[in-house]
């Protein structure tokens, strides 16, 4: 009897370490699979995208140059939330495609300037907290200094200096 209870031990082990190799085989498997199909959907991506041949040597295309004018410093009280005041202190330059874009700028900075302090003069310190107050001034600059400036356009603002206090 105590063969038997050996041999039926031994039996169950057997079968135990069976089941796990047969699990490590159905991991190993689905982690192949994983795997082959993340890779196929890669290539798929990549030879979906648009091939940019360049004219210049290896076929790196520079990117496009653009030239920068430089705003003066402007501080403008900010519209006060009650007793406190606060000031905003701002240096921006403005990112334009052509040197003849920066010419055509130079007579209407002065309408540009006043649509800045326009609508800088409305703001809030509250307006201007975090991330996105940042991000909602430029966006809104940027369209401001484009309707000044039409037919003209300015491809970005940029923010030299930002200091609310």
């Amino acid at each position: 009897m105590a063969a038997d209870a050996e041999i039926q031990d031994g039996a169950t082990d057997a079968q135990a370490g069976g089941g796990r190799k047969r699990l490590l085989f159905i991991i190993a498997g689905a982690a192949l699979a994983v795997m082959m199909a993340g890779g196929g959907g890669l290539y798929y991506f990549l030879s979906a995208a648009p091939q940019q041949h360049g004219e210049g040597e290896g076929g790196i295309i520079a990117p496009p140059e653009t030239f920068i004018f430089n705003l003066p410093t402007m501080t403008v009280n900010l519209n006060a939330e009650g007793d406190s005041e606060a000031f905003l202190r701002v240096t921006i330059a403005l990112e334009v495609a052509n040197e003849e874009m920066m010419h055509e700028i130079q007579p209407r900075l002065a309408k540009v300037i006043d649509a800045f302090q326009v609508y800088l003069r409305e703001l809030r310190k509250s307006d201007l907290d975090g991330s996105a107050g940042i991000y909602r001034m430029k966006e809104e600059l940027l369209r401001r200094v484009n309707v000044a400036i039409y037919p003209s356009r300015v491809e970005s603002i940029l923010f030299k200096e930002l200091l609310v206090q």
